[in-house]
């Protein structure tokens, strides 16, 4: 824990680490925010599902995209124009009754307009501190975003149900807004400058470690949105039982990345920490009941910090630093199309056979997963004994004969 205090101690670090998970608060806000309010609305989890997944379409879309454009035209104004758009489409599905098609639209607008606060924290945090803190920076991001998904579910859950869905919406409106000025403001988002990519979107999937990453958080956070619509399912929007196992889960993974964010990474390290993923998703769906789930939940959470801070060091230390951007836009985008596929089957399997449908998908999302990370090992950068910093941008320079 000393070097994570150390980290902290940087400075600047604890500055911008609050700020993103404040402007980052939303992420575990609104999905189960959208999904409460529109299952009342048309008495469906499959519409629900349908507009989860039209806002997570749309997010996938804008990563890459919005990403590139930071450094093109400044991080600031690229964080400013969307976060006016997409405040502006929270509101609106907070506060007006639409038809579901319409839904879907907005649904979609808040996807794409959804500010890069996440590739733009990440490609920071290599000017602000030295190589071999990287890589526990990495994990301590990774740990401490469960932040957002401790008090993000259990604050929806909690105002869902004792004041109402729009009050819930509305909120995480509001934690956008106010997080995401509190980081726009910050001194580093105006000292660091990305350099322009001289090379054309979506080339940089063809490193093998950037593409291995993004499927393989594609699976992952599929996995955890459709037990994220099973555990709802079970408990109905009417209990507090859905946001207090979201927290267990949430708090389980911040444990698991602290206390593995010092191990080495080697080829097999992704495999192992999905490992431990995959044994508490099969585990879920042998008793929907509160403890049971809350057991299973908490061995599936341990594994989950742990494989993002992978994810994360393997790509920082595969690109070079003006692609850094762009290669976490699409591992954002990877893991947003997994929340979109994930929250519409298991939306439609509840609707089929029952909440159990749910689990079933989350477990076969995190078993592909782990096999995927298995069979591509060799993709996997060996980092034991190397520091996570991006590769320099070389260019050639002129000289005077």
């Amino acid at each position: 824990m000393s070097g994570y205090v150390d980290l902290l101690k940087t400075p600047g670090v604890a500055r911008i680490i609050g700020a993103q998970l404040t402007a980052r608060i939303p992420s575990g806000m609104i999905s189960l925010a959208f999904l409460i309010h529109i299952e009342k609305i048309f008495d469906s989890y499959g519409a629900a599902g349908l507009v989860l997944a039209a806002t997570s379409v749309g997010q996938a879309i804008a990563g890459p995209l919005t990403s590139r454009w930071m450094g093109r035209f400044g991080m600031r104004p690229v964080l400013i124009t969307t976060l006016v758009i997409c405040s502006t489409g929270i509101g609106l599905i907070a506060f007006a009754l639409m038809p579901l098609w319409l839904f879907m639209v907005m649904g979609f607008i808040v996807g794409i307009s959804t500010p890069p606060i996440q590739p733009a924290v990440r490609t920071i945090y290599p000017k602000m501190v030295t190589g071999k803190q990287l890589t526990p920076l990495f994990s301590l991001d990774a740990s401490a975003q469960e932040i957002i998904w401790v008090t993000g579910p259990v604050i929806t859950v909690l105002l869902a149900t004792q004041v109402s869905s729009v009050a819930a919406i509305a909120v995480a409106g509001l934690f956008l807004v106010g997080g995401g000025i509190w980081f726009i403001a910050s001194p580093e988002v105006g000292k660091v400058r990305i350099p322009l990519s001289r090379r054309r979107i979506g080339v940089v999937l063809k490193n093998r470690a950037v593409l291995l990453a993004t499927v393989c958080g594609f699976l992952l956070i599929g996995s955890a949105a459709s037990i994220e619509v099973g555990v709802v399912a079970v408990f109905g929007e009417g209990g507090t039982e859905a946001g207090i196992l979201f927290g267990i889960w949430a708090i389980a993974s911040l444990v698991g990345g602290l206390s593995m964010g010092h191990l080495p990474i080697g080829p097999w390290a992704l495999a192992r920490r999905f490992g431990i993923v995959v044994v508490g998703m099969a585990a879920a769906p042998f008793a929907l009941e509160f403890w049971w789930l809350a057991l299973a939940l908490t061995i599936a959470g341990i594994g989950i910090a742990p494989v993002l801070a992978v994810m994360f060091a393997i790509v920082s230390a595969s690109v070079k630093f003006s692609e850094t951007a762009e290669a976490y836009g699409w591992l954002g985008t990877g893991q947003l199309i997994g929340a979109a596929l994930g929250s519409a089957i298991a939306g439609f399997l509840i609707d089929g056979i029952g909440p159990i449908g749910g689990f079933y998908a989350a477990f076969a999302f995190a078993a592909i997963g782990m096999l995927v990370a298995v069979l591509f090992r060799s993709w996997h950068p060996d980092l034991r004994g190397r520091d996570a910093s991006p590769l320099p941008d070389t260019e050639p320079v002129q000289t005077i004969s």
